[in-house]
């Protein structure tokens, strides 16, 4: 058996960290993110006002996942374009609002 999974690049133990806020289904989350030297961005924290409840704790470990991924370099598009969409083409979850946010600008 081979293993082809990319060596995780780490990000520095010490490292800024920028925060935004933004909405989803109605609900208020904040995201936290860190970027490596290069910009790319590597690695995502995602959180809303009701801690504990289903919907942080999948917000959670969904941004876990996706730093993960990102770490083991899949790119963020490709991260983006996995993610399920509404038939309008928006985001169907909190970590697709706040990956399109970052890819357009609109947040660190």
């Amino acid at each position: 058996m081979t293993n082809n999974a990319t060596a995780r690049e780490r990000l520095p133990n010490r490292r800024p960290c920028e925060n935004f806020t933004f909405e989803h289904a109605g609900m208020k989350y904040i995201a936290s993110v860190a970027r490596y030297g290069d910009g790319k961005l590597g690695e995502i924290f995602i959180s809303n006002r009701k801690s504990g409840s289903d919907a942080d704790a999948a917000a959670k470990d969904s941004a876990v996942v996706c730093s993960i991924a990102l770490q083991h370099g899949v790119p963020i598009e490709t991260i983006r374009k996995a993610l399920l969409r509404d038939s309008r083409g928006y985001p169907s979850s909190p970590l697709g609002t706040a990956l399109d946010l970052i890819t357009a600008g609109e947040r660190p």
